[in-house]
């Protein structure tokens, strides 16, 4: 608080409701307009929430951005720190998307911490499994299936007879029912049995609740505006594949954000979820692409004295978005788009870790682009961007080959010269 708004600038208050409104009654009798803070773990979402929503402008810091001077470290020294460097204009906000998206992103966030539960109980299971040296786990690539459940639930009903057991699998599966059948003779413990009938329930629990997430968020987002203008609607068919979510994300995406950002080349559709709750349907806030990558920690971050560069490695930057476009950029190894061709040629050049941040800039730049000006995902704009390469390739070769005293000739032109 200025000095000159009260006579006590500095004010301590305890974290209780009551309290953090009478923190901003305060706020409010002196005629401030705005306010800055940082961000600390989640404690700072109550406060943030009530002084916006008494209107006042609540600039959000990073603390890692906005250290004082070297010396003794207290509470009140540390506000005001904040207040001056705030008052000279030295603090920039972090970007926090509005009210609604963040709602579906905190149902996203606690989707994603089910799912991990979800996975420590498959590794339970497994565990009971190899306890009891049950090998289905390794002859069934996922236990978690229609055979592998059928068989768990039809031995935790008491079946010990390997071939009925293995009568048990899909005709999918490609083990053999002799080789199901030899995995699944093993020494049944009661107590083994117990602990895979608590991780089983518990997993089931988990995909109850992942199943209502996905209800949960498919109706939040019904309630958000549609673009007016819309470009090409998704051509394939969604089928939930995985962990994905179970309603037709890309077909609410595109509803919402004008675009269809699954038309990329390793965007998955929780990849395209995350982009909006991490993001939401603008992204005017980023002046370009260069901000929106650079807010994303995915451009170099060049450290020059003396006009040499020291370091360009990327920023320390803990961002869901960055981490999904990286999960994006490693899809594209197998890919035949341009991507695909841009990342191999990278990978190539550079190593995995540099090609798949590459990689990710390209895709965010390519999001950046699609959501600003409205357009559909065009192939052809990076498949001349790989001709270009070609070229200059082509062109360098020759000049080494004069250099070397030789001359490149095209296949095409030599097998004419030899008829």
């Amino acid at each position: 608080m200025p000095d000159e708004r009260d006579n006590r600038p500095v004010r301590k208050f305890a974290t209780f409701t009551e309290d953090l409104h009478a923190l901003a009654d305060w706020l409010m009798a002196c005629s401030i307009k705005t306010v800055a803070m940082e961000s600390t773990g989640v404690y700072w979402i109550a406060l943030f929430q009530i002084l916006e929503s008494r209107g006042l402008e609540v600039c959000l810091v990073n603390a890692r951005h906005v250290k004082g001077v070297p010396g003794r470290k207290t509470d009140i020294q540390d506000c005001q720190w904040l207040q001056y460097l705030h008052t000279v204009g030295l603090l920039r906000g972090s970007f926090r998307p509005a009210q609604a998206v963040c709602a579906v992103r905190s149902i996203l966030r606690h989707r994603d911490i089910l799912l991990k539960s979800a996975s420590r109980q498959v590794l339970l299971m497994q565990k009971a499994l190899t306890q009891m040296n049950l090998q289905l786990h390794n002859v069934i690539s996922d236990i978690t299936g229609l055979s592998g459940l059928a068989i768990i639930d039809a031995i935790l009903s008491g079946e010990r007879e390997p071939l009925k057991l293995s009568a048990l699998c899909d005709s999918r599966i490609k083990a053999s029912r002799q080789v199901v059948a030899k995995s699944l003779v093993g020494d049944y413990r009661p107590e083994h049995l117990f602990c895979l009938q608590q991780a089983l329930e518990s997993y089931r629990h988990f995909q109850s609740q992942i199943a209502a997430c996905d209800e949960h968020i498919e109706n939040m987002l019904a309630h958000f505006d549609s673009q007016e203008q819309c470009a090409e609607a998704p051509s394939t068919k969604y089928r939930a594949q995985g962990n994905q979510p179970a309603f037709d994300v890309p077909s609410e995406m595109h509803r919402i954000l004008g675009v269809d950002l699954t038309a990329i080349p390793g965007m998955s559709a929780q990849a395209v979820l995350t982009f909006f709750c991490e993001v939401g349907p603008q992204i005017t806030r980023f002046p370009s692409s260069r901000h929106f990558a650079s807010w994303l920690g995915l451009c170099p971050d060049n450290r020059i004295s003396g006009g040499k560069i020291l370091s360009s490695k990327t920023r320390n930057v803990r961002c869901r978005l960055a981490n999904a476009l990286r999960m994006a950029a490693t899809t594209l190894y197998r890919s035949h788009s341009s991507l695909g061709e841009y990342f191999r040629r990278l990978r190539a050049k550079l190593g995995s870790p540099a090609a798949i941040t590459a990689a990710a800039h390209k895709l965010a730049r390519i999001l950046f682009g699609m959501l600003r000006d409205r357009r559909s995902f065009d192939p052809q704009l990076l498949e001349v961007l790989n001709e270009k390469h070609l070229r200059r390739r082509q062109n360098s070769l020759r000049k080494y080959a004069a250099s070397l005293g030789f001359e490149l000739v095209p296949i095409q032109n030599l097998a004419h010269s030899v008829s």
